[in-house]
């Protein structure tokens, strides 16, 4: 799927599920809950053990549906591109790294840095990121979209950290074009409670869908 495309279903779904899980089989039953309960974006966090089988597991799962795999917590330039080979669409970070940036420009696919500071926005920028992920989010609060587009009028983010169904709203009125959420979402997953984690994605899409009217 061309970067372009993957770029405009990740804005038409307004959230990202950041999967973690302490196995693999636990990553791949949140994202079968999750996608049941609406959400299409998954981020695939390199903190799941073995996680580039896990990628290709998921990406071979929902080949030809809806689905879109990316990959989370990259660090490295070295990661994103193990990643992309496992056929993940899209490239998240939890920090500016400029030779991942580099990578994923070089094959076009699309990637999202974590940022703190106007600078590193304007950095982003510079070496054509499309998205720039504002993390740890629950640092700042909403208020910090409007901060970050005084100066960016032009930027595109996406909120990651502290993203709650209840603040949803806040974020998207406040200039999030996309939220990532992971610990609120997939909360049921630790107990087993996997419909708990279908419920979640329910209401974070409902949350969304309201927010954006």
């Amino acid at each position: 799927m061309r970067r372009e495309v993957v770029l405009q279903k990740i804005k038409e779904a307004g959230v990202v599920a950041v999967v973690r899980g302490d196995s693999k089989e636990e990553a791949i039953k949140i994202v079968d809950a999750v996608s049941k309960g609406g959400i299409k974006i998954m981020e695939m966090t390199m903190t799941v053990p073995n996680p580039i089988d896990v990628i290709k597991e998921a990406v071979e799962k929902y080949e030809g549906t809806d689905i879109i795999v990316g990959a989370g917590t990259v660090l490295d330039s070295e990661t994103a591109r193990a990643c992309i080979l496992a056929g993940a669409q899209f490239i998240v970070s939890p920090y500016l790294d400029v030779e991942t940036l580099k990578l994923c420009n070089r094959y076009k696919v699309l990637v999202m840095p974590g940022v703190m500071t106007v600078k590193d926005a304007v950095t982003a920028f510079e070496y054509g990121v499309d998205v720039v992920k504002i993390f740890p989010a629950n640092l700042y609060g909403p208020s910090v979209i409007k901060s970050f587009k005084g100066p960016l009028p032009q930027g595109d983010f996406m909120p990651t950290g502290g993203v709650t169904v209840a603040n949803l709203h806040e974020w998207i009125e406040a200039g999030a074009v996309v939220v990532g959420t992971g610990g609120d979402l997939t909360k049921g997953a630790k107990t087993g409670d996997f419909e708990l984690v279908e419920k979640t994605a329910k209401q974070f899409v409902e949350a969304f869908e309201k927010a954006k009217k």
